[in-house]
Parts: structure tokens; C-alpha cells; sequence
């Protein structure tokens, strides 16, 4: 669904950007409604915790509604909401490391496997729901600034120009770090093949 107009071409009052604000925000909820499964996506793939991930999706889009009215159109509405999603997951990322580490921290004593073994059980039956888990794995092997390239190019199917819009980051860059993950996720994906002895799809 497109939106049904653009607040940047709403005219403002001499001196004020109060018409302006009223405009983007009302069309807040076009926006919501359009990008909501891409801001989901985006988020889960750049590792917004599962206990987390609609908090961080509700914050993502309280900036978006707080900041619309500054969306010039230097990018289109996709990438610039996604530099939000980085931001935002970014934070909530940090969140759940602290807390982890206050967890483990408080354990006594308590087997370290236990926690980190994320693998499958071996009568677990193969689903959509596990495969997805195990993206989810294979992309924590990769560091932020490459997932997030990862993430939009291959999960997203962005062009790296937009991409270098979303993340402001040179082209170049763009190309480097998307190298580099697809290397370190084909790399993880044979790891984890060779551990769990199935093919990972």
C-alpha cells in the first residue's frame, strides 16, 4: 500500500513546522500499517531477543512517529526507517547482553552448556519454526554492522545503494562487509551442519 500522500510536500507557515508536524503525523498510521512486517523482520533479524522484540518494534515505530516529521526524502521511507531499527535493536541488544551477564553472574555454579547450547534435541522434528531459530544462530555468528548489511541485502533484497542510504555508510563499504558475512554465514552454516549432521537449508 502506498501512502496516500507525502508530508514533505505539505506547506508550512512562515516561521512554524506546526503544519507540517500535524500532516506527518496523521499519516502515521499509513506508515505503521505498511512497514509493521518489514520493521518485524528487520528487527528479528538483527537479533532483537524473543522475549524483547515487541518492545523493541513498539519503540521503533514511537521514534519513527516522534521523528516523521523530520523524513526529508534524501532515502526512501524503507531505508530511513531501518536506520531507526538499527538503533533501536542496537540498544535492546546491549539490554539483553547486561542482562545475560547479571544471570550467569548469579548462577553459582550452574553449567555454562546449559545455557549456551542452543542446539536441537535429536528427536526434535525439523520445522519452519526450527530452521528459523537456526538463521537466527548463524546470524548471531556475524557482528552488527555486518548482519545489518546481511540482513538487508540478502533477507530484504535491498540494492547496495540503498543499503549505504539505510546504514550511511560508503558503497564500498557496502560491498566489503556483505563479502565478509556471506563468508563468516557459509562458514557458520557448514559448522553447524558438520555438529548437528543435517543439512541446513
Amino acid at each position: 500500500m502506498l501512502l496516500a500522500a507525502d508530508p514533505r510536500e505539505v506547506p508550512v507557515a512562515s516561521g512554524s513546522q506546526g503544519l507540517a508536524r500535524d500532516a506527518a503525523a496523521s499519516y502515521f498510521a499509513d506508515v505503521y500499517e505498511e512497514y509493521f512486517p518489514f520493521v518485524w523482520r528487520s528487527a528479528r533479524g538483527l537479533g532483537a531477543p524473543d522475549d524483547l522484540i515487541d518492545d523493541a518494534v513498539q519503540e521503533i515505530f514511537i521514534v519513527v512517529h516522534r521523528r516523521l516529521p523530520e523524513f526529508a526524502g534524501r532515502s526512501s521511507m524503507k531505508t530511513w526507517i531501518f536506520g531507526i531499527v538499527v538503533n533501536v535493536v542496537r540498544a535492546f541488544r546491549r539490554t539483553m547482553r547486561a542482562r545475560q551477564t547479571r544471570t550467569l553472574d548469579a548462577s553459582c555454579g550452574g553449567d555454562p552448556n546449559e545455557v549456551l547450547d542452543w542446539r536441537p534435541q535429536p528427536d526434535e522434528a525439523l520445522t519452519k519454526v526450527e530452521a528459523a531459530r537456526v538463521v537466527d544462530r548463524l546470524l548471531e555468528s556475524l557482528d552488527d554492522d555486518k548482519r545489518a548489511v546481511f540482513v538487508l541485502a540478502e533477507l530484504e533484497e535491498l540494492p547496495a545503494p540503498e543499503i549505504a542510504e539505510a546504514l550511511s555508510i560508503p558503497l564500498n563499504t557496502v560491498y566489503s562487509r556483505l563479502r565478509l558475512a556471506r563468508q563468516e554465514f557459509a562458514v557458520a552454516s557448514a559448522r553447524h551442519r558438520a555438529r548437528d549432521g543435517w543439512r541446513f537449508r
